[in-house]
């Protein structure tokens, strides 16, 4: 029974995914992307996320947003960088601002059954209908070989997805979008955000992945990393990390002016107290404690806070996660 509950859980979060027929009805579009280039299928060359001549090319990004108006600037953005924990970051971020009220638009990459997984929209939180891409590209299709004519050829798989979502984004009239960076940060095609249109930034960890198209070692890794933090805006920061690496990044928000707040700030505390059912989904009950002494001063209690717990698909390898939290709290700044 539990099993059955969970699992009309998902399907009441996500919407059906549908995805043989979603593919069917999509196939010019996804023929369309198939046909660029996709560098999470052929590997990324060396040196192209890091700030340097090597490095992925973002002039190809604000061309295409300036062609269709600057959507990324019709949104306010948390944006998220990292190793490890990206994605659930965002699945904890664009839940809190859903049961908040808002609605969100969410970005991540890479999917796992379809692409229409990479983008969530709304209050609702469901993946972005075959419809509403279909349509999408059918609109932008012109515009797209116009650039990409412009650009030789250029303009990878991910940069033409990442146009489309904030195009939605934009076009959904989304409160907040919280976007995942693809691969490191500073050349990342998600990296156009300004700091006027940024509410945070986040880094989650740092780890040794993908170390030739980051510079070849942790230390590059971490200033690539780093390029997502901008002036004058706040950097949350997971870990936890290295000491020297915790300073590389660090002295990146000094110099941009970031206000810092550390997770893993020895003031922040959180007690499990019972397990339990809501809304036919298990849950774990905790009071939660912030109080971040390191940088910028914050302090809040959170009594009985109802966390949904990560479950695993019956029928994929992959663990959903889908949290809303709930407290007695009047203070709102929940996960942060």
């Amino acid at each position: 029974m539990l099993l059955s509950s969970i699992r009309r859980g998902f399907t009441s979060r996500v919407g059906p995914i549908r995805t043989l027929s979603s593919h069917s009805e999509m196939k010019d579009f996804l023929d369309y992307l198939d046909s660029l280039k996709n560098y999470e299928k052929s590997g990324v060359p060396k040196g192209a996320g890091t700030d340097s001549s090597d490095g992925f090319d973002l002039g190809r990004m604000r061309c295409l947003m300036e062609r269709f108006g600057n959507p990324h600037s019709k949104f306010k953005a948390v944006h998220i960088a990292g190793t490890k924990g990206k994605a659930s970051t965002a699945a904890f971020v664009s839940n809190i601002l859903r049961n908040e009220g808002y609605s969100v638009g969410c970005y991540t990459s890479p999917h796992i059954l379809t692409i229409r997984e990479r983008i969530l929209l709304g209050k609702s939180g469901h993946l972005v209908s075959a419809k509403l891409l279909n349509d999408l590209f059918r609109r932008i299709k012109p515009d797209i070989d116009q650039a990409m004519k412009e650009e030789n050829g250029c303009i990878s798989h991910f940069e033409v997805f990442t146009t489309m979502a904030f195009l939605l984004f934009a076009d959904e009239n989304v409160d907040f979008a919280v976007i995942e960076a693809g691969l490191g940060g500073a050349r990342d095609a998600t990296n156009i955000i300004s700091s006027s249109g940024l509410v945070a930034s986040v880094i989650t960890t740092i780890g040794e992945e993908h170390l030739a198209a980051l510079g070849g070692s942790l230390e590059t890794i971490a200033m690539a990393k780093a390029g997502i933090i901008k002036q004058d805006r706040p950097l949350v920061l997971g870990g936890p990390f290295v000491p020297h690496i915790e300073r590389i990044i660090r002295d990146k928000a000094v110099a941009m002016n970031s206000p810092v707040v550390s997770a893993y700030d020895t003031g922040n505390k959180c007690t499990m107290k019972s397990f339990s059912i809501l809304n036919g989904r298990p849950c774990q009950i905790c009071d939660i404690l912030i109080q971040v002494v390191k940088d910028m001063k914050m302090s809040c209690k959170l009594h009985d806070v109802k966390l949904q717990m990560l479950w695993r698909s019956p029928t994929s390898k992959c663990s959903y996660c889908y949290l809303c939290g709930t407290c007695s709290s009047q203070f709102r700044m929940e996960y942060f």
